[in-house]
């Protein structure tokens, strides 16, 4: 991907972690934001959505990082098991192991005296999000791509949300978790779209180069010839 490309993907990536976060921010956490809006209080509501769209720009910077640490990751899990299938699989057990924690250890964790039910809900609205997104990048490639987009939605993401995942807060956590989605989502599906266009962009570039090359050729044959 070629650097105009490359910022493209973060600018927009960034747009839309904020965007997100300005929305979901609201949503997620509207018992402490509803007076504002009974009352019509128009400039708490405007500096509230400033706070929330710069907190979302975090969580979308958070997003981008770990994305291309899961680029890298993914290359050396190639080369260390020297097969795609055996690192699918390898991929497959650690997002079964990743999501039976995000039940289980939050359960003991937090869940004294309450139903596990709200935390399985939680860990398949991740499970539900990664297989969606993980179709639409099979459709877009290959079936050997799908595993790969489950792990980076379901294992990546919940690394990324750990920190809110310790405090356990409800409004937080899904106002952290929205915008890594969408943010992750959209990361993944738009990379092989930004990839093709550079390298068209590329191809047209050389081959822009190349056409005053053969007419200068041409012109320089044309002298010796008269």
């Amino acid at each position: 991907m070629n650097s105009r490309n490359l910022v493209k993907l973060f600018l927009t990536t960034l747009l839309i972690g904020g965007v997100t976060g300005g929305v979901v921010g609201f949503l997620a956490r509207w018992s402490e934001f509803k007076p504002y809006f009974s009352s019509f209080e128009v400039s708490a509501i405007l500096s509230t959505f400033i706070w929330l769209f710069g907190v979302g720009l975090i969580f979308s910077v958070i997003s981008q990082a770990g994305f291309f640490a899961y680029l890298t990751i993914h290359r050396f899990g190639l080369g260390i098991f020297k097969s795609a299938s055996l690192w699918n699989a390898v991929q497959l057990v650690l997002i079964l192991f990743v999501v039976f924690d995000l039940v289980y250890l939050r359960y003991l964790s937090f869940g004294s005296g309450e139903g596990i039910s709200s935390y399985i809900v939680l860990a398949l609205v991740v499970l539900a999000a990664g297989l969606i997104t993980a179709y639409f990048k099979m459709k877009q490639t290959n079936k050997q791509s799908f595993i790969p987009a489950l792990f980076f939605m379901v294992v990546v993401t919940v690394l990324e949300w750990v920190p809110v995942l310790k405090t356990n807060d409800e409004g937080w956590l899904y106002f952290m978790l929205l915008p890594l989605l969408v943010c992750n989502a959209y990361q993944l599906l738009v990379l092989g779209k930004l990839i093709e266009i550079s390298q068209k962009e590329l191809a047209d570039r050389r081959e822009r180069k190349q056409t005053p090359a053969k007419g200068k050729m041409k012109a320089g044959q044309l002298g010796k010839g008269s």
